[in-house]
């Protein structure tokens, strides 16, 4: 890779963490492609966008922004922020357009297993209370990760970050990263908390460069390979 390889910044979704990409830095890292796994806040579109934004601008160089899942809005938000962001991964994603949410944009598909699955729970929030989902951990492994073992997926429940309410239910407030920027989207063709129609509906939509990878929602840990290849592919293109 040469001097101007740009950085892949990874941005996980709702329920995990930056562990989740540990496999695909890996491999892009043996390729000569840094990588930086960043902590998505959860609370809010405008609000995560705005703080993965912040990060890609103090990155040297260009960026290509990967998001799975909630992360896809989030990269579509940063993408139209960040003046060094050159392309955009999605990975078993939502894709939005302006003035449309996460849980908007897949109205109009067959429901999933997420949709009967969320726990609610309170955070404070300022002088009040709001709303915060996580999995039930019972359904955890059937949602989220069925083709991996019981053992990861038993830790995956226990150490799932919530999501605020807000943030999926947030249309996006700017023009979206895509409309300019070329976009690749792999889409998990068995997952069970974003139906893959939905997920071929997006792609389509954004345009992208697509693959299909046989694999539950958690395909960044279940199929590294094929994930970190497609990032490969976006940083390749605009090198």
């Amino acid at each position: 890779m040469s001097d101007n390889t740009p950085t892949a910044i990874l941005v996980h979704g709702a329920f995990a963490d930056g562990s989740s990409w540990g496999q695909v830095v890996d491999r892009l890292r043996a390729e000569g492609v840094d990588a930086i796994a960043v902590s998505n806040p959860l609370r809010g579109l405008a609000h995560d966008g705005d703080y993965v934004a912040a990060v890609a601008g103090q990155v040297d160089g260009p960026v290509v922004l990967v998001g799975h899942s909630y992360g896809g809005p989030v990269i579509t938000h940063a993408g139209a922020k960040a003046p060094n962001v050159k392309a955009l991964v999605y990975v078993a994603s939502f894709g939005i357009d302006t003035g449309e949410s996460a849980l908007g944009s897949v109205e109009s598909f067959p429901p999933v297993e997420l949709g009967t699955s969320l726990a609610p729970q309170q955070f404070p929030d300022g002088e009040g209370t709001d709303t915060e989902f996580t999995i039930r951990r019972d359904a955890f492994p059937s949602v989220f990760a069925a083709d991996l073992p019981a053992e990861f997926t038993a830790t995956a429940a226990a150490t799932q970050r919530p999501i605020a309410a807000r943030a999926l239910a947030e249309p996006l407030a700017v023009e979206p990263a895509w409309k300019t920027l070329p976009s690749w989207f792999a889409v998990a063709t068995e997952d069970n908390a974003i139906h893959p129609d939905s997920q071929r509906a997006a792609a389509k939509r954004l345009g992208a460069t697509t693959v299909e990878v046989r694999g539950s929602h958690a395909i960044a840990v279940s199929r590294p390979d094929e994930v970190a290849a497609l990032v490969l592919a976006a940083v390749r293109a605009v090198a």
